[in-house]
């Protein structure tokens, strides 16, 4: 029996201009990642520029059996933080399957 697994991976790159702090940043991350996570159903963690107060860059992994459905659930998280967080800028992404 063959199985077919497609793993999604999208790369997120936000900037957080309103940001005065650490602290703050990772308030509006922490925020952002349990909300994608349960209104998707997604794993999402911070990956990178841990100590910088304005970027953070997220990465976000799904898992099915069908490309077309995890390229549309990732576009769906993409344009849910374009148009939930006004206060968080998404300057570039990647959308990679394994």
């Amino acid at each position: 029996m063959i199985v077919t697994m497609v793993v999604g991976l999208c790369t997120i790159e936000l900037r957080i201009p309103m940001s005065h702090s650490l602290k703050n940043k990772r308030g509006v991350l922490k925020s952002l990642i349990n909300r994608i996570k349960n209104r998707f159903n997604v794993s999402i963690a911070e990956v990178a520029h841990h100590d910088d107060w304005k970027l953070a860059t997220v990465g976000i992994v799904t898992i099915s059996n069908n490309t077309i459905y995890v390229q549309q659930l990732l576009n769906k998280v993409i344009e849910y933080i374009e148009d939930n967080y006004l206060d968080v800028q998404l300057f570039n992404y990647t959308i990679e399957f394994l």
